[in-house]
């Protein structure tokens, strides 16, 4: 199956933010041990855990985009939300616990610091890495944003591509949390005391716990199935009422395969004089019509119904504000 251009670009929003984490990541562990800094070396743990997060979603990529078989007639889209979801569990366990843990240890003993200049040095040089890799994921979210007319805010929330929105949560939070770094130094500096270095710690480690625990829940509801976002849905559904001798839509079904994989099903009134010839064409133009406005759409079933009244309102018709994202 050839990767769509949105595949394209989350693959290569996945290797630069694991190329910038991995970097930093070295830097953070050189000026943490250096300056003796909690807070810098939670910031390194969270760096270490964003590196390993990046390669778990470069699999879930490359694992999702793997062609159909006899077995897998749908694909293997969902894997890839199985290895996003194990990436959050990776953040959870291996960059919110330690630095929780770090910023205790480090209030309880009394820990001191020593060089803090390169502490600055590296959360600045950090700072600017993760900005480069941030407005990466950004452009590509305001792209999708820009498509449906929705707000950033709305395909954050509810984009399939769970990648480049673990992306976009794992820098913004390492971004709050280089700031939260630098106030924490900043402080022990200013007062003599270790108590803002390991507030620092533990709030980084807060923060990257609310990142893991929402990207899980984002990637467990796709991994259960979730229908295709409502502006899709009611792009799908224009296309539809367009085709010639479509009378109604009683019922229209959409799931989610993969991040860029979409399943549509659909019980379509046709004309009461349509042939059965009709028909067929009918339902080759709507699947050709789907495919081009929306290439994720993968796969099309159309069942021709009698005319009755609906028997799912609100599978029949377009949403009230086809724009509209719910949480």
């Amino acid at each position: 199956m050839a990767r769509s251009p949105e595949g394209a670009q989350s693959v290569g929003t996945v290797v630069i933010a694991g190329a910038a984490n991995l970097t930093i990541a070295a830097a953070k562990v050189l000026a943490g041990l250096l300056s003796g800094s909690a807070a810098v070396l939670s910031e390194a743990a969270h760096s270490f855990a964003d590196t390993t997060t990046e390669v778990l979603l470069f699999v879930a990529l490359r694992r999702g985009a793997r062609p159909a078989d006899e077995e897998r007639p749908f694909g293997h889209g969902r894997e890839s939300y199985v290895w996003a979801f194990l990436a959050a569990v990776f953040t959870f366990v291996g960059g919110g616990i330690f630095s929780v843990t770090q910023g205790v240890h480090a209030i309880q003993t009394d820990q001191r610091q020593d060089d803090n200049l390169i502490a600055y040095l590296v959360l600045v040089i950090s700072f600017v890495a993760e900005s480069v890799s941030l407005i990466r994921a950004t452009r590509q979210i305001q792209g999708r944003a820009r498509r449906f007319s929705v707000s950033l805010g709305q395909v954050v929330r509810r984009t399939p591509d769970t990648t480049v929105k673990a992306v976009f949560f794992e820098d913004s939070a390492a971004l709050i949390g280089l700031v939260l770094a630098a106030a924490g130094v900043g402080l022990s500096q200013l007062t003599g005391s270790p108590f803002w270095d390991g507030l620092a710690s533990i709030m980084i480690g807060v923060l990257l716990l609310v990142v893991a625990v929402t990207l899980a829940r984002s990637n467990l509801s796709l991994l259960l199935g979730r229908a295709a976002g409502p502006a899709t849905r009611a792009e799908i559904y224009d296309e539809l009422v367009r085709v010639p001798t479509v009378q109604r839509i009683d019922t229209l079904l959409t799931l989610q395969l993969g991040p860029d994989e979409i399943l549509v099903a659909a019980k379509i009134d046709f004309a009461d004089d349509a042939t059965g010839a009709t028909i067929e064409a009918a339902a080759d133009e709507a699947e050709r019509r789907l495919i081009a406005r929306n290439p994720a759409v993968r796969f099309v079933f159309l069942d021709p119904t009698g005319s009755r009244a609906p028997d799912n309102p609100t599978g029949s018709r377009a949403p009230d504000n086809p724009n509209a994202e719910p949480d």
